[in-house]
């Protein structure tokens, strides 16, 4: 400890009396604290920014001596690789009045069309022409033919539309004949139950009920 100059760490911990010190400062000034609180020859001291090893003053032998490295230098010259500075000037400004952007005129721009809502009509003459399906299998359904229809309405609102569910109102509309006459509560009813059974997913608008499928369902694994 005496041999020590420079900037030091000096660190006392007892557990038997729940004691723990610490001292960090120039090396004489770290010994006369150290000898003001009656610590010499117990502790451990140690120079702080430069490779050192731990000086181990306790009186206690130990194996091995344990390599402490740190490094307090500058970090010196910006790395190669951090890329290119910064170019402000190469980002574009673009400034408008707020809600005069066009959405539809930017998604066109990026070759993008609006969605359209199904249209109740159009869908009855889709479906119309639609070749009967074949039975929904399994244990689970209630009603496979019904079932069935209604996984190739929802197909047509998934893949040709690009929506995702259609209202109660709308499923009455357009399929109420192939799904079992179905109409008003025990529609409803019976939504729910495929819903229940993980078939079909529930959203929920401002004033009414949409389903749509759910992807396992709609691929035919459900």
């Amino acid at each position: 400890m005496a041999d020590l100059k420079g900037f030091v760490q000096y660190r006392f911990r007892s557990d038997e009396n729940d004691t723990e010190i610490l001292l960090r400062g120039d090396a004489d000034w770290v010994r006369d604290k150290v000898a003001e609180l009656g610590l010499e020859g117990v502790g451990w001291m140690m120079p702080i920014g430069q490779e050192v090893k731990a000086t181990n003053t306790s009186g206690i032998k130990t194996k091995s001596k344990a390599n402490i490295e740190i490094d307090d230098q500058p970090l010196g010259e910006k790395p190669l690789d951090m890329g290119p500075e910064p170019d402000p000037s190469r980002i574009p400004v673009v400034r408008r009045p707020i809600g005069e952007l066009d959405l539809d005129t930017e998604l066109r721009a990026l070759g993008l069309d609006n969605l359209s809502k199904p249209d109740p009509i159009e869908l009855m003459e889709i479906f119309a022409e639609l070749d009967e399906p074949l039975p929904v299998q399994g244990t689970m359904s209630i009603d496979p033919m019904a079932e069935a229809w209604l996984r190739e309405l929802m197909n047509i609102v998934v893949r040709d539309y690009g929506f995702t569910a259609l209202k109660t109102s709308d499923i009455e509309e357009i399929a109420s004949k192939k799904l079992g006459n179905r109409e008003g509560t025990a529609l409803e009813v019976w939504l729910e139950s495929l819903f229940s059974a993980g078939k079909l997913v529930k959203v929920h608008g401002g004033d009414a009920i949409g389903w749509g499928p759910s992807p396992r369902w709609l691929a035919g694994k459900v």
